[in-house]
């Protein structure tokens, strides 16, 4: 008697309307574009999907518009189109994407893919977070708006449903030098052991935080992103306000001990980072501002 797994049924729509109504026929379809998630778990026998939904042929996926001060990325655009074209309006974004595994997977792996798998370790999520973006969904039914913050409900979880797909992420230009900052067991190809997103925003004097793998969901830092900064005297900024921004960066981390990486480790290289990032986006700013 054969052993075999039933094949899965393949679906190609052609454009965003058709992908839309199918996945309201079929809500157990699992929608694949890079796959760069999804097919290691089919190869490693993690994943079987009954049924598949290519979204390679979604032109309206595969584009980003500049609307002023965001810049709408459809859920299809890859990891190296948005360093190649976006680092200078999404430094932080950018950053994060030229982390991502390799050039081969950079060029197929998809940040709509990030979101839809949720996971507390993907490089996206931190400068998401920080920079306050929003996550556009779409179902046959229509469209909805989620703040990154409101998106993920726990590990590898979120607010889509099954007939919902993510079809774009609105990203705030940044008003302010950005940072990303990962921390692993070696320079490349590698899952966070932890990894933080800090952005200022020199008009409002704000500062923003993501911190990825260090917590069930993506987190941000409430406590960290008020503390009070020499905004009027830039001079003061010193070590120990840097050293405090570590501090409470740290405590707002969620993490466990696992094969990466320990939560007392985790905590401690949270805290270096967030130092280091704060001083080198502070640093930035005001040496712009003094050369002008």
């Amino acid at each position: 008697m054969s052993t075999a797994a039933p094949t899965a049924v393949f679906h190609r729509p052609a454009d965003l309307t058709e992908a839309l109504r199918l996945l309201a026929a079929h809500p157990e379809a699992v929608p694949v574009a890079g796959g760069t998630d999804l097919m290691v778990a089919v190869n490693y026998r993690l994943a079987r999907p009954a049924a598949m939904l290519d979204l390679t042929r979604l032109g309206e996926l595969r584009e980003w518009v500049d609307e002023g001060d965001a810049v709408r990325i459809g859920a299809g655009v890859p990891y190296a189109r948005i360093c190649a074209e976006l680092a200078t309006v999404l430094p932080g974004l950018a950053a994060a994407a030229r982390t991502v595994g390799s050039p081969q997977i950079r060029n197929r792996g998809t940040l709509g893919g990030n979101l839809a798998t949720a996971s507390p370790a993907g490089d996206g999520h931190p400068p998401l977070l920080a920079t306050g973006a929003l996550i556009e969904i779409a179902s046959d039914a229509g469209t909805r708006t989620v703040p990154v913050g409101e998106f993920y409900t726990g590990p590898k979880r979120s607010v889509l449903r099954p007939s919902e797909l993510i079809t774009a992420v609105t990203v705030p230009k940044a008003i302010g030098p950005q940072q990303f900052l990962k921390v692993g067991t070696r320079n490349a190809m590698v899952i966070a052991v932890c990894s933080l997103a800090v952005a200022l925003d020199l008009e409002t004097r704000r500062l923003g935080t993501g911190i990825g793998s260090a917590g069930p969901t993506p987190l941000t830092a409430p406590d960290a992103n008020l503390i009070e900064l020499p905004w009027a005297r830039p001079g003061l900024f010193n070590d120990a306000l840097a050293e405090e921004f570590g501090r409470r960066v740290a405590a707002a981390a969620r993490p466990i001990d696992d094969v990466r990486g320990t939560a007392d480790y985790r905590r401690h290289a949270l805290a270096v980072c967030a130092a280091r990032a704060l001083r080198r986006v502070w640093t930035a700013a005001h040496e712009a501002r003094s050369s002008r």
